[in-house]
Order: structure tokens, then C-alpha cells, then sequence
């Protein structure tokens, strides 16, 4: 499969951080077209590797805008994309079983296949997942491992997510229940933005471009992935059989997974560990930065593809 770029929206981006020659366009894969943004390595920089981005629940692309310059000037093509039915990539409206957890897994496997395929299989693809994307891609991995060269979770734990954040997503899907989705924004934003899963207003850009992001999104998509991570079962050890480096990076405070909960997942799959000092459950957008840094030294790191069970560092720096 090839990438064709196409305008996903006549409307110009309210982005305005996204480095030079950033291109925004649907990947067309075997699963249908997915909304990306996909930026080169900067001029002059040998490049490494492509990295594929995954967000989470209420996220969409844009949540990895502040990284994509730093990885490019360390060579490594970033491509962020918006899920089926996130945002920008389309999906159905009021059918929860397109977003069936082996679903969205055999998505994200197209999307790799499309991003490899004009470079061949040498070209190594970093498959990073926040939040929800992180289960998304620990699905997508235990389902076949073989397109990826390396997993890192981001904020992104072992099994469902914690009492007090399943609380929120219940209330969010309580709300989808009785409520369109312009009447549960202008609901939010009276209660004040939410700080973790359910916190639509929360973001890089402004008020307007995160009301058009959530409008965007389908509500099944949302009814379905909440569910899914309020029941989400603990897979680790799976996990840990798949020959694969592992990256588990967390801000020093995090309420949807513990932090201590990341750093034991850590442990039990052997992973590089990084905690970003200063952020929260979105590392990304509160120290961007460092979390790029740290993301780029783990896979400047790592050695040519291993042919049995990958080890790494179980812990690893803590990020000023």
C-alpha cells in the first residue's frame, strides 16, 4: 500500500507549532483512509526510522503536534494518526462494533503496512501508543509484532484504567446516552475542563479547535473505547513473550494509571523505563521536549533487530 496525500479538511490547520514540511492527508491503507500528519527528518539529518502515533480516548493527532519537530532533528519520520472514527478519519456514528479492540488493532497493522511499503522492510517502524492507543497498539502488537521494531506506551497501563477515572468515562458515556455531541461540549466546558480520560477541552490549540476535534469524533467511538478501558484485562505477560524492546514512559504524576503501577508493568516486561519529570498523563503536550528526547535516546539505543526475546533496561532516566 502507498500513501497519497489529499487535503483531510479545506479548512487551513489552527496549528501553527508544526515544523516545515509537515504534510496533513489520509493514508489510504487496506482498511480504508486514516487522517495523518506526517513529518520528514529535518534537512541534512540521516535518517532512523519512521514512528506511527496513536492518541487517546477524546485525543486525536494533534496531542503529538510538539514532538514531531524534535524527532524529525534526531532523522525520525513522525506520522500521528487520527483513529478510526477520531476526528479527522472517518467511522460510523452509532456502530460500537467497528470499534471492537481486534478492530481498531488490525487498523493500526494496516496503517504500518501502507507507511513500510514504499521503503521495503528495512526501514525500522517505533510503534507509540498514549493511553488508549497504548492498549490499541499492545493489541495491535500481540496480534503480529512482525511490522514493528519497537512498542513504547505512553501513560498507558497494564489492564483497566483506575476507580476514579472509570467514573469519569461513565459519566461521559452516560452523558453520549441522552445528549448530542454539541449539547455534552457546551456541558463540559460549564463544569470545567476535565484533567484526565473524559477531557475533551484539554489540549494543544484553542477553545474552537478542540470543540471541532470533539465534535469530529464519533460517539460510538467513544461509547466503545471507554467501555473497553474500564474492562480492559491485564496482559503483560503476553505482552512480554513478543520479541520486541519496550519503552513504558509516564509523566511523575499520572490518576489514570498509577505511576507505581507503570513502573511495575515495566519491571514484568523487561521495558526502558522513563518518568518525565513536571507532566502529567500527557507527557507530550506538558513537557514535550524532554518526552521527545527521552523517546529518541530509547531508540538510538537499541540494536539490530533481535532474533529471540528483546531485553532493555528496566529503568531509565528521570527526565528534568
Amino acid at each position: 500500500m502507498t500513501s497519497h496525500p489529499s487535503p483531510v479538511s479545506p479548512a487551513p490547520s489552527p496549528f501553527s507549532e508544526l515544523p516545515a514540511g509537515a504534510r496533513a492527508y489520509r493514508l489510504r491503507t487496506a482498511r480504508g483512509e486514516f487522517a495523518v500528519v506526517d513529518v520528514p527528518p529535518a534537512g541534512g539529518v540521516v535518517p532512523k526510522g519512521v514512528v506511527l502515533s496513536l492518541p487517546g480516548l477524546t485525543g486525536s493527532k494533534e496531542d503529538f503536534t510538539l514532538v514531531h519537530g524534535p524527532l524529525a532533528a534526531r532523522g525520525y519520520r513522525s506520522v500521528a494518526v487520527d483513529g478510526r472514527g477520531q476526528y479527522e478519519s472517518d467511522g460510523p456514528l452509532d456502530d460500537e462494533s467497528a470499534y471492537a479492540r481486534a478492530e481498531l488493532a488490525r487498523d493500526v497493522l494496516a496503517q504500518a503496512e501502507a507507511l513500510r511499503a514504499p521503503h521495503g522492510e528495512d526501514v525500522p517502524l517505533h510503534l507509540v501508543g498514549h493511553s488508549l492507543g497504548g492498549q490499541i497498539a499492545r493489541a495491535a502488537v500481540l496480534e503480529d509484532h512482525s511490522p514493528f521494531r519497537s512498542l513504547t506506551l505512553v501513560s498507558s497501563g497494564p489492564a483497566r484504567i483506575s476507580v476514579s477515572q472509570e467514573q469519569r468515562v461513565k459519566l461521559l458515556r452516560d452523558a453520549l446516552s441522552h445528549m448530542t455531541m454539541a449539547e455534552c461540549w457546551e456541558a463540559v466546558l460549564a463544569l470545567g475542563p476535565p484533567e484526565e480520560v473524559g477531557g475533551p477541552a484539554r489540549g494543544i490549540g484553542g477553545q474552537e479547535q478542540l470543540r471541532r476535534r470533539w465534535l469530529g469524533t464519533s460517539p460510538a467511538q467513544l461509547l466503545a473505547t471507554g467501555r473497553q478501558l474500564c474492562a480492559e484485562p491485564d496482559l503483560v505477560a503476553e505482552l512480554a513473550a513478543v520479541p520486541l524492546p519496550f519503552h513504558v514512559l509516564s509523566g511523575a504524576h499520572d490518576d489514570t494509571w498509577p505511576v507505581p503501577d507503570l513502573d511495575a508493568m515495566a519491571v514484568r516486561l523487561n521495558a526502558h523505563r522513563t518518568v518525565v519529570a513536571g507532566a502529567e498523563h500527557s507527557p507530550a503536550v506538558d513537557r514535550p521536549g524532554p518526552t521527545a528526547q527521552a523517546l529518541a535516546d530509547f531508540w538510538d539505543g537499541l540494536q539490530p533487530r533481535p532474533t529471540g526475546n528483546a531485553t532493555a533496561t528496566a529503568t531509565g532516566p528521570l527526565i528534568q
